[in-house]
């Protein structure tokens, strides 16, 4: 190995340990600060966007806030996993409840060097994504679509559709099909 080989490896290896001492201290901040707007400005400071009235329980985790698009009025409950290594753009009025993970990066099985494979991931305005549903690399939901609790999304979901099950199929439709409401106000100690 030469000198600029191994004097390139040692960069890329500091700046892997200056993003994970990031990461420490945001998962950190997420988890023990319950006044809200501290944390809001912690992750926008670490390039995270989120629209006006938007709320972010503690717990939430990243692997890499920049990749991160919340719209307007949009709650994302406790313990929430967003990926964030490739966009993950989440519209106005979703609510995601708890444990839920976006994931937009995974292992290609059949790489022989079993390297990434990165797809963004795209949910609507007025979606509801159920306690500790899993949401693959790649999927797109639609406007007013519901992810049932439990269940894994591996393919795009269509407007107003209710699906469930691992992996996720269809099992209903929302009826209303013109929503117009709001989440709320943020509650301080979340």
């Amino acid at each position: 190995m030469n000198v600029a080989s191994a004097l390139g490896k040692a960069c890329r290896r500091v700046l892997n340990w200056y993003w994970d001492f990031e990461l420490m201290i945001l998962h950190f901040v997420s988890e023990h600060c319950p006044i809200g707007p501290v944390r809001y400005a912690l992750f926008t400071l670490s390039g995270l966007k989120m629209g006006q009235g938007s709320t972010l329980h503690m717990g939430v985790r990243f692997f890499d806030p920049k990749g991160i698009n919340i719209g307007e009025d949009t709650i994302v409950g406790f313990g929430t996993f967003l990926d964030g290594r490739k966009e993950i753009k989440i519209g106005n009025h979703v609510d995601i409840a708890s444990e839920v993970m976006i994931y937009n990066s995974e292992h290609d099985l059949d790489s022989e060097e079993f390297t990434a494979r990165e797809e963004a991931v795209v949910i609507g305005d007025y979606v509801f994504i159920g306690p500790r549903a899993i949401i693959m690399p790649g999927v797109k939901i639609g406007k007013g679509a519901v992810i049932a609790g439990g269940a894994v999304v591996t393919k795009d979901v269509d407007e107003f559709i209710v699906v469930g099950g691992i992996p996720a199929k269809v099992i209903g439709e929302r009826k209303n099909k013109n929503p117009k409401y709001h989440l709320g106000r943020a509650r301080l100690f979340q």
